[in-house]
């Protein structure tokens, strides 16, 4: 009767760990931000970025150039011209310094619009590669590990129906 007990108990905790090791979630992390810097991708976009600026800084210098010529002739000329005419200049360059400062922001605007189009399959490339990697090993979840990283991949049981059934609604 003993050995019944001492069997029934060991048999008892057997299914208890198994069950608990069951129920526990297999984890793991990667640092993306890593990842979507060494792939070969990103060598490329960084480098068609640097070209696109390097157009518009040479854009921007040239209509600076351009301006302050303009500046520097008006500024020479201006006692043999008439106050009219000094003032349709003084126009004309506040309108070039306009025009100027728009283009820098469009241009802002279109790195910034390039940069989401360059990287945007990259980095679905780099998540589909980590949920076939974590879903082959096992994982249920993946945390970023990169600096304001996330919940890159979630399998593991969701517990928003229960909590909510317990909660009453």
């Amino acid at each position: 009767m003993k050995q019944f007990k001492t069997l029934l108990i060991a048999t008892a905790l057997f299914i208890g760990a198994s069950s608990f090791v069951q129920a526990q979630s297999k984890v793991a992390h990667i640092n993306t931000q890593e990842l979507v810097s060494s792939m070969p991708e990103m060598k490329t976009a960084q480098s068609q970025m640097e070209k696109l600026g390097k157009t518009y800084e040479t854009d921007i210098k040239n209509m600076a150039t351009e301006l302050d010529t303009k500046v520097k002739q008006y500024d020479s000329e201006s006692a043999t011209k008439t106050q009219e005419e000094n003032a349709k200049r003084v126009q004309e360059v506040q309108t070039m310094e306009q025009n100027i400062r728009q283009y820098q922001a469009q241009a802002q605007k279109d790195m910034q619009q390039k940069e989401i189009d360059l990287l945007r399959p990259i980095t679905e490339k780099a998540k589909a590669a980590i949920l076939k990697v974590a879903r082959a090993q096992g994982f249920d979840y993946v945390l970023d590990a990169s600096q304001n990283g996330g919940v890159i991949m979630a399998d593991g049981k969701d517990l928003l129906a229960d909590v909510k059934k317990e909660l009453g609604f």
